[in-house]
């Protein structure tokens, strides 16, 4: 019988948002998929705000693909 080991920390194996230390410590920009599970929302839904022009946070565009400014993310969790 397995016995349960302590986090020291870490989070749970379960998926879910990160938290909002973790997202502190993200490089500058990360890509829609990581910014659309910080959002709560998902990367297709991310990617749609993106093209019309309405994402919550700063992107910056490399021909088809998209970074998303990590100082923005955390600017826009803190203020909710």
């Amino acid at each position: 019988m397995a016995t349960e080991q302590p986090l020291d920390g870490l989070r749970a194996a379960v998926p879910g948002p990160p938290t909002l230390e973790e997202i502190r410590a993200w490089p500058a920009t990360v890509g829609v998929p990581d910014a659309a599970k910080a959002l709560g929302i998902s990367k297709s839904h991310l990617h749609a705000l993106i093209k019309r022009g309405e994402s919550p946070i700063r992107t910056l565009s490399f021909g088809a693909r998209h970074r998303c400014v990590t100082a923005d993310l955390v600017r826009l969790l803190e203020a909710a």
